[in-house]
């Protein structure tokens, strides 16, 4: 049985009999002036320990109601004059952060997340779209002292407006139109674990003042009901938008970013840690049960890979469909790239450009106008996004779900192509007549 003091983090094995005082014949002297020379002792009595007050001033606190004495429970709090400790049963190996790289610096940073995880303050993850931030999320919780919480994950721009509140706070029956039983919103459901809010950046203005709320308050209020609850998670929240420039803005608030934002960690472009290429490729390979030759892994290494750690999985997906149990070669390289359209919104070098860039390299004996007759990538996005704007009547968040963007990476796309999205809620078929 411990002590652990909630001010310093040393942990103090108790024996049987265990005197703290300010006095020098204690088995642990505390020097307050608030604390009586012999203060309190814990001792063990067949299988349990007990806290006894020994005619203090201030008395001895557990779980903050003044005892005189008190059977201990794992993780009861004590409070002796002004010190803190937590009674444990026994002391929990501390779990090893999961992840690892070989790039030195992004290493280095996913070490600092084995500290960071022991912690209960608010994680911000930032970077592009593809690059890991769920993986590093769940991560983090499975080695945190609530590993063995719920884990549960939110997409935040994944949610229309009216049901997002319910969807985090969850609601009281016949709150409104639909409402037919009371509902448990993810803040609930993540009790004693973490809540994960991807795409936090989407999140309505109206809706970042009610989180912010239930940050600060660690509190949250159902939607129809009179009566607020207690909460109990950890927040990791994350991003691939600039969040800086949406403050800037107006549309992002710079309380809840200085809420959020307590440690933060910002995942880096498949190609700044190419390092991990072929482990991340193996990895995908095996779960797919589909094989790369060497020439062909060598030509995927000189791709950039815009779409990063998503879209590599993505290829292997593809590879595993398109080729079974044969051996991926290099000659068809190019076809699996080619179907690629995860690449990050409004850079200026597309799909195609990078496919080109690619070719030059791994195939330097080829003229750059033979490179060039390869399928227009841009024509062929343009066509699925418009084939699921029709399936979903208009619907961009829905849309973007079954493309598996951001929302705001749709709307760009629709913008950029010009594509009317409002046509698509009058005429399903639309499509079918510009697509010839």
């Amino acid at each position: 049985m411990y002590l652990v003091s909630e001010t310093t983090n040393e942990t103090i094995e108790l024996s049987p009999y265990f005197t703290i005082g300010s006095g020098a014949d204690t088995q642990l002297q505390l020097l307050d002036p608030s604390i009586c020379s012999r203060h309190a002792r814990i001792e063990k009595k067949e299988d349990q320990f007990y806290i006894r007050d020994l005619r203090s001033i201030d008395g001895v606190y557990v779980n903050h109601s003044r005892v005189q004495e008190s059977a201990l429970q794992h993780e009861d709090i004590i409070r002796i004059g002004s010190q803190e400790f937590q009674f444990v049963k026994k002391l929990e190996q501390p779990l090893a952060f999961p992840l690892a790289s070989k790039n030195k610096s992004w290493n280095e940073k996913l070490m600092q997340m084995t500290s960071v995880s022991k912690t209960d303050f608010p994680l911000l993850i930032l970077g592009p779209s593809g690059t890991g931030k769920d993986v590093i999320a769940r991560a983090v919780h499975a080695s945190s002292k609530r590993h063995q919480g719920p884990y549960v994950s939110v997409n935040c721009s994944a949610l229309t407006e009216s049901l997002v509140e319910s969807e985090l706070f969850g609601h009281v029956k016949g709150s409104f139109t639909g409402a037919t039983n009371d509902r448990k919103g993810a803040f609930e459901s993540a009790r004693g674990g973490t809540l994960f809010l991807d795409e936090i950046g989407d999140l309505s203005y109206a809706l970042q003042a009610k989180l912010l709320r239930a940050l600060e308050n660690n509190e949250i209020r159902p939607v129809g009901s009179d009566k607020s609850l207690v909460t109990d998670v950890r927040i990791i929240a994350a991003t691939h938008q600039n969040l800086a420039e949406k403050i800037r803005q107006g549309e992002f608030r710079s309380d809840l970013f200085y809420r959020l934002n307590v440690t933060n960690l910002e995942t880096p472009a498949l190609k700044d840690r190419i390092e991990d290429f072929e482990t991340l490729l193996y990895d995908f390979a095996k779960k797919f049960r589909v094989r790369f030759s060497i020439e062909a892994i060598q030509c995927l290494k000189n791709y950039s890979w815009p779409g990063h750690i998503r879209e590599l999985r993505n290829m292997v997906a593809r590879a595993s469909a398109l080729y079974g149990k044969n051996s991926v070669e290099k000659e068809n390289v190019e076809e699996l790239l080619s179907a690629s359209i995860n690449f990050m919104p409004g850079s200026e070098n597309n799909l195609t450009d990078q496919l080109l860039n690619f070719s030059i390299a791994a195939q330097p004996t080829e003229s750059a106008d033979e490179i060039k007759k390869l399928p227009m990538i841009k024509q062929l996005e343009r066509q699925i996004i418009m084939q699921r704007l029709s399936a979903n009547l208009g619907n961009q968040r829905r849309t973007a779900m079954d493309l598996g963007l951001p929302k705001s990476t749709l709307h760009d796309r629709i913008k950029t192509y010009k594509i009317d999205a409002e046509a698509f809620k009058k005429a399903p078929d639309y499509h079918k007549s510009i697509m010839i």
